[in-house]
């Protein structure tokens, strides 16, 4: 199965998903969340440099169980307008 390249939006909202999630990490260690999460540590560096664009929903999901984030707040986060890519307004 061929996979079709990632659209720009795609990956800005990958980045966003990446930013969110280490902010909600805080403190806490990479590895000790990827554990508690049950996902490789490297899985996790991934995402949150935003190399990993579209992980997997049930990953996303674990990750922001263990960081206290709801799906309906990393939904609200990730799917916002970049404000600076919208131009001046006339």
């Amino acid at each position: 199965m061929v996979r079709l390249p990632l659209t720009p939006a795609e990956v800005e909202r990958g980045q966003r998903l990446g930013a969110l999630l280490r902010r909600a990490r805080g403190e806490r260690s990479m590895l000790q969340t990827a554990l508690d999460a049950r996902v490789s540590p490297e899985t996790l560096r991934k995402i949150e440099s935003g190399r990993v664009a579209t992980p997997s929903f049930p990953t996303i999901a674990a990750i922001a169980d263990v960081v206290g984030l709801s799906l309906d707040t990393v939904w609200a986060e990730i799917n916002q307008p970049d404000p600076l890519a919208a131009g001046p307004r006339r």
